[in-house]
């Protein structure tokens, strides 16, 4: 029983079936609306390789003393939080990058390659908890497990006494980039300016990635350059895709 009495029923002015022809059009309208709204698709991640080479890096003095990473600050602080990487790591491949385009220009190797790589290996110096400080070095140390000839894990006996990688038995990768000892006293360089090439520090780290990347690779703006540096680095065709499907989402501006 209804408690309250009818209200009286309003004519519309409209003709009924103009009026209903209006109601349905609202209606779609508003529910592809609701749909397009809820199901705007991401952004598409390219394929194949190269990865892009990502937003463009200002002009800087890649020889500025000190921290010569820190004029990027502006640059990275304005995408590192679309792409998931730390500010001060974003610095330090955006200039390992600058560096090598003024210095050895006919390799042409991205920021993105290397925060490719860099994801994989430690998630930007920030594996197990480390941190990334102001100057780049990454706290606590990043090691990797002793490579001892165990399942799926290369033999590399000490190469170093252990005063690199703290193992007196067999060498361990370290730092943010993993680098075994052998490599990094061959290639290491120092980055951001304290005098040191330093594995724990993430620009002496990215840079020394990109020297040794474009040595072993050549031209990396073509697939075959890109490849071949990859596989330099790991030669694991599952580890380069891992990397190239990083590196080209961080190309187009958004986290893997």
């Amino acid at each position: 029983m209804n408690r309250y009495p009818a209200r009286p029923k309003r004519r519309s002015r409209w003709p009924g079936p103009l009026f209903a022809l209006l109601a349905a059009t609202v209606v779609v309208v508003l529910a592809y609306g609701a749909c397009s709204r809820e199901q705007q698709p991401r952004i598409a991640i390219p394929e194949g390789i190269p990865p892009g080479p990502g937003a463009a890096t200002p002009p800087i003095d890649i020889n500025a003393p000190g921290r010569s990473a820190d004029q990027l600050h502006r640059w990275s602080a304005g995408l590192a939080d679309s792409i998931g990487v730390g500010s001060t790591a974003l610095e330090a491949y955006g200039y390992a990058a600058t560096v090598m385009a003024e210095t050895k220009p006919e390799c042409g190797i991205g920021w993105t390659t290397l925060a490719g790589i860099a994801s994989v290996e430690s998630r930007h110096g920030t594996h197990a908890g480390s941190t990334v400080g102001p100057t780049g070095q990454v706290t606590p140390e990043i090691r990797g497990i002793p490579l001892d000839g165990g399942p799926g894990v290369a033999e590399i006996p000490d190469t170093d006494g252990g005063a690199m990688d703290g193992d007196p038995v067999h060498d361990r990768a370290m730092g943010p980039l993993q680098f075994i000892p052998e490599t990094w006293k061959r290639w290491g360089v120092d980055a951001n300016g304290d005098g040191v090439a330093d594995a724990d520090n993430i620009d002496d780290a990215a840079l020394t990635a990109a020297r040794y990347l474009c040595d072993r690779g050549g031209d990396l703006t073509g697939p075959e350059g890109w490849q071949s540096a990859l596989m330099a680095y790991n030669l694991s065709g599952e580890y380069l895709t891992l990397v190239r499907d990083r590196a080209s989402a961080y190309s187009v501006g958004v986290r893997p």
